[in-house]
């Protein structure tokens, strides 16, 4: 099972943000061992943390925290998409 962390309105300095979230992630290193990975909004007022369990997309496509390709939307989820084939092609189509 995979660690989140999460920070929002925080009104510090974003280089104790980023320390904060790494030290959150590193405490739960036991729920995703195979990756991790931080997000900061551009105002280091919200903040993303990602423990990684890899399961069936072992590749560094399934890094997160993810954005979309615009960078406009983030997230970080726990959970397996089993229905992945028949939603990329309801959208790619």
């Amino acid at each position: 099972m995979c660690g989140i962390a999460a920070v929002a309105g925080w009104r510090g300095e974003s280089g104790r943000l980023e320390a904060m979230l790494e030290a959150m992630n590193e405490r739960q290193q036991h729920r995703g061992p195979d990756d991790a990975g931080i997000w900061l909004d551009e105002d280091g007022f919200v903040g993303l943390g990602h423990r990684r369990l890899s399961i069936l997309d072992l590749s560094a496509a399934g890094r997160q925290p993810m954005a979309s390709a615009d960078g406009r939307l983030v997230i970080t989820y726990n959970g397996e998409v089993y229905n992945y084939l028949e939603l990329r092609q309801e959208l790619d189509g």
